[in-house]
């Protein structure tokens, strides 16, 4: 299959790709400079340096194609997370961006369309196990053009193709900026956990994230969570940091001093989020290499040694 993937060269973009190539799809995708360029090139795929809001160039760009993969993102450090100015990029990408990406793949006849989205938007479920058809709590503003990039994957389904929505659940990897900025907070005992950390935090390898991709664009349209099998309470979640790396255990803060330190993004660290990948699973045949975050931790960790 002809494959074009937005976010070509982020951290789920390129995993993605080789992924994609490993599994004898003809892939292109969205490249800015030579060194980005360069880099698709060594994984098999073709580099197109295009504008992802340039409407007409994108139409341009994915003549010829059957699958249009969106992983075009923009996440700030976890340092600036809380602040709403942070996020103005990724929203616009997760709105116009998509807007723009789903209409040029309508305009190619592509037959399948796929975006990233987050299992973020989903209500704290405490204990419950969360599928796709759970309630959904949209109270901070920087999850809204999630909801905005499935909206649009919608309206591709209605336009003849198979629109598929990924809810990834929480990402880390050897190679994402927050993992290796949480390995070097942990380090310093400035990765606490709130409360009695007894809330569920689903998670997910970007290795397996990019599988999943790759399973999807043969699913039939509509939404599905991508997440791994076991989701750990925040606390075994820290423990499964810290443990990994032979650091000492997280500190325990008040929920309420990790609020007011948080800011808008910490209703979602607090809220219990137990998703359940079931769905996708059965219908792809997919599942993660890294059952659970004890597992994926502990590759990052052999991985990166002492120099995370």
């Amino acid at each position: 299959m002809k494959v074009f993937v937005a976010g070509a060269t982020g951290v789920l973009g390129r995993p993605t790709v080789r992924a994609l190539v490993s599994a004898g799809h003809e892939v292109r995708g969205t490249a800015r400079g030579d060194e980005k360029s360069a880099l698709l090139r060594s994984l098999g795929a073709e580099p197109v340096a295009v504008d992802v809001f340039d409407a007409e160039a994108m139409k341009t760009a994915v003549v010829g194609t059957e699958a249009v993969v969106n992983f075009a993102t923009k996440i700030p450090p976890i340092v600036r997370m809380r602040w709403k100015g942070a996020w103005k990029e990724n929203d616009r990408l997760r709105t116009e961006g998509s807007r723009v990406l789903v209409d040029a793949a309508l305009a190619a006849g592509a037959a399948v369309y796929v975006q990233e989205s987050i299992t973020f938007i989903y209500s704290d479920g405490g204990d419950a196990w969360l599928d796709e058809d759970s309630s959904l709590s949209i109270s901070w503003i920087a999850l809204q053009s999630m909801v905005n990039g499935e909206r649009e994957t919608e309206r591709f389904s209605t336009g003849g193709g198979r629109g598929i929505s990924l809810r990834f659940s929480g990402f880390y990897a050897p190679y994402a900026r927050s993992t290796l900025d949480s390995v070097s907070m942990a380090r310093r005992r400035l990765l606490p956990v709130a409360g009695d950390g007894s809330n569920y935090l689903s998670s997910i390898h970007v290795d397996d994230g990019a599988t999943a991709a790759v399973a999807a664009v043969d699913a039939p349209a509509g939404v599905y969570n991508v997440t791994d099998d076991e989701p750990l309470r925040m606390r075994e979640y820290g423990r499964a940091i810290t443990h990994a790396f032979g650091l000492r255990p997280p500190r325990r803060v008040p929920k309420w001093l990790f609020r007011l330190v948080g800011g808008g993004p910490v209703k979602y660290i607090l809220s219990s989020q137990r998703v359940s990948n079931e769905r996708f699973k059965k219908t792809t045949g997919w599942a993660p290499k890294y059952p659970n975050a004890r597992e994926g931790y502990q590759q990052i960790a052999a991985e990166l040694g002492d120099g995370a």
